[in-house]
């Protein structure tokens, strides 16, 4: 029997269906991950067939042509293959294929195809096979099937397709029970990993500069730590900066008595099924990789993500927290876990807050140059490089170790979603000093905190959350020092005086507490 749909997923075909009946040909049908975008996809593509319709279906992943094929295969179909090492029968009415074996293959050009499909549309939609599909087939119904509509580059999809379908957002989802509640870790509020001096390539941090930045042992040990301190013995994956930072991670769990593996771009299909399975049944407990599972992963019983990796990609933020918010009753999952040493959540957000999906167009930007960019001198031969550069090229002085790291333990954080439903007064204390540290680290005034606050949770602050909330309950006399430093360019700033320097201050440090800063700076 072909998969039963859920009830979201009908209605979705049925607004695609909808939307061709108005006359439009480009149509992005969005499903967040976990929404079911195979099961989707197969029934379109069973409807297509039983219509007499032949349907070009584009996936831009070796591992995802057998996936898909399996998910034609349950609906029943005849499929034929554009895909090295695949059997070829061009009569078939649904053609799966590999953007990597169109290019070299130029048949496809002359198949007469109804109906496109673009598997993970916002990268095969704009990979250059992917723009001449769109361009030879000019009079067939054109289908972007995505989890996440904005992409990075210049090009979106609202440049191209005409109209958009959607299933439920993630909270939706979860009050539904398809997809699994989630629990939030992050570092404090300053982060990590120092990116500061990493450079951005084609919109994202290149992976150099991340690798100096996050493949560091103390960030690795640290990140075991909080995995045995918050969610031992629970299936976890580990989104990773390269290959080489993927083998240290889980060598490190090895070295804590933890089981692990490592997949690869190269890991044979059998291989990595072996250790998804090996996952699944609990043999190993962490599966570290880079990029491999962050798209076509599928495994539902995962409970636990490591985000190690940070980027600037909302695109595969979703995708990775999405491998976990999957359930899976059969195994006893309850909620699905982020640990994030990369920033993400604070950088990209939270799938909870996402409220309607719309087809993004690409942004406008200014085309006057910029400053130029920062350099600073190497401290043993001199030479100025760019300040990204981790490694001087003449004496090779490495500015690693230099770079300073936070290892506080990682406190829970909250969706605006989940925030609002919160009413445990001390937790709302908690979250509020972290919007207070933020406002802080940043140099932005406390004001900008409470309106945070505002916006995070749904309602404002108490006066008294406030104290201690930086510096703890016995700040040093420099933290006073240099928090009255803070409240006095804040207040120059947004138009304050100096009564309000000194509420500000002792609303922090407690009543008295100006005074005794008064008469700390006289005396020094």
């Amino acid at each position: 029997m072909p998969p039963q749909l859920r009830p979201y997923q009908v209605d979705l075909i049925n607004d695609l269906y909808r939307k061709l009946n108005e006359g439009h040909k480009r149509v992005a049908i969005v499903a967040g991950t976990g929404a079911g975008k195979t099961v989707i996809s197969g029934q379109i593509c069973a409807h297509a067939e039983r219509a007499g319709k032949r349907l070009m279906f584009l996936v831009h992943l070796d591992v995802l042509v057998g996936q898909t094929y399996e998910k034609m295969e349950s609906f029943g179909l005849n499929c034929g293959f554009i895909k090295a090492g695949w059997e070829e029968n061009r009569d078939a009415p649904i053609q799966i294929a590999s953007i990597q074996t169109m290019a070299k293959r130029h048949w496809w050009k002359q198949w007469p195809a109804d109906v496109v499909f673009y598997d993970e549309g916002h990268i095969t939609l704009f990979s250059q096979v992917g723009k001449k599909v769109l361009k030879t087939f000019p009079d067939a119904w054109h289908l972007v099937m995505t989890a996440t509509p904005k992409r990075l580059g210049k090009e979106q999809l609202g440049d191209v397709m005409d109209t958009l379908v959607a299933s439920p957002v993630p909270s939706d989802l979860q009050q539904r029970g398809f997809l699994a509640p989630m629990k939030y870790y992050s570092m404090p509020p300053d982060g990590v990993a120092n990116l500061k001096e990493v450079k951005t390539v084609r919109g994202d941090y290149d992976e150099a500069g991340l690798k100096n930045a996050c493949d560091r042992p103390e960030l690795i040990e640290k990140i075991v730590r909080e995995w045995q301190r918050l969610c031992p013995g629970k299936r976890t994956i580990a989104f990773c900066v390269d290959i080489e930072h993927a083998r240290h991670v889980a060598d490190a769990f090895r070295a804590a008595g933890i089981t692990a593996d490592t997949v690869e771009g190269g890991t044979a299909i059998k291989d990595r099924k072996r250790m998804y399975s090996d996952l699944r049944e609990e043999n190993i407990l962490v599966l570290t990789s880079c990029n491999v599972i962050s798209i076509g992963f599928d495994e539902p019983s995962v409970e636990v993500g490591l985000m190690l990796r940070p980027t600037q990609s909302s695109a595969l933020h979703l995708q990775q927290i999405g491998r976990v918010m999957r359930i899976s009753p059969q195994t006893g999952k309850q909620y699905g876990i982020i640990l994030d040493q990369a920033g993400n959540l604070e950088r990209l957000g939270f799938p909870e807050d996402i409220k309607d999906y719309h087809l993004p167009v690409q942004e406008q930007k200014n085309s006057e140059g910029g400053a130029p960019p920062p350099t600073k001198p190497c401290p043993q031969c001199g030479r100025i490089v760019l300040s990204f550069i981790a490694k001087c090229p003449d004496c090779g002085h490495q500015w690693i170790t230099e770079r300073p790291l936070n290892l506080e333990d990682m406190v829970e954080i909250y969706s605006a979603d989940q925030a609002h439903q919160i009413n445990d007064i001390p937790t709302l204390v908690e979250l509020f000093h972290s919007h207070r540290r933020r406002a802080y680290y940043r140099r932005n005034a406390p004001t900008w905190a409470e309106r945070s606050f505002w916006e995070h949770c749904g309602r404002w602050p108490k006066d008294a959350w406030c104290l201690g909330s930086i510096f703890g309950p016995r700040p040093t006399p420099t933290q006073m020092l240099e928090y009255f430093e803070y409240l006095q360019k804040s207040a120059k700033r947004i138009g304050k005086r100096q009564d309000w320097i000194v509420l500000e201050f002792e609303k922090e440090c407690g009543p008295g507490s100006f005074q005794r800063m008064a008469n700390l700076r006289q005396a020094i």
